[in-house]
């Protein structure tokens, strides 16, 4: 149905995570895997989505003068907010077990922006989801990091690991946010791309 649509665009994916690969096959969407490397940073004033938004759109600067007519670029961030602050990927396994002991018995957000950049425009859109972790203990923290090894997601876990599955008791919001890409604002975009709205 969408790749009908989108039959006459290219998408081009700029994401080395296997999620967010899965849900564009998952989506039947023809697409390529296109990287290049970005540092990471963002000004210190901006707060919440703002960083995931300007971080969406930092990713997408290598790739703009090489994009022909055709092409739909999609990049995209996602950050967990808690406590007023933004927690990124942890650097080794005493900073993961310190985000999880924060994370513990309370509600945070997972924030994912996602960019579609073309040779004419740049949308970018944002979904928050709100997830809430049951108290967890230090055997638990332990043996999900040194089991799952943790360091390439924001916040420490993923929501499909053994960790969401036995500590997460509820969410407001998309799951599949959670995990990476909010497919449902993913879709309707795509949609109104193709549609030319």
């Amino acid at each position: 149905m969408i790749k009908d649509s989108l039959r006459n665009h290219h998408i081009i994916l700029a994401s080395g995570s296997p999620r967010r690969q899965e849900f564009f096959k998952n989506l039947d969407l023809d697409f390529e895997i296109r990287l290049k490397p970005v540092k990471e940073e963002y000004p210190p004033r901006l707060t919440h989505f703002e960083i995931s938004n300007y971080l969406s759109q930092l990713k997408a600067l290598p790739f703009k003068a090489e994009l022909r007519p055709q092409d739909i670029l999609i990049t995209s961030d996602t950050i967990v907010w808690h406590d007023n602050k933004a927690l990124g990927k942890p650097v080794d396994a005493q900073d993961a077990f310190n985000i999880l002991k924060s994370l513990s018995d309370t509600t945070h957000e997972v924030i994912t922006s996602v960019s579609f950049t073309t040779t004419t425009f740049e949308k970018t859109i944002h979904h928050i989801t709100k997830v809430t972790f049951k108290p967890l203990s230090d055997e638990e923290i332990n043996y999900y990091i040194k089991n799952d090894k943790p360091f390439d997601k924001a916040g420490a876990y993923g929501i499909q690991d053994w960790i969401g599955q036995i500590g997460v008791t509820k969410i407001e919001g998309s799951y599949f946010n959670v995990m990476g890409l909010p497919t449902h604002l993913v879709y309707k975009t795509l949609i109104a791309i193709a549609e030319g709205k």
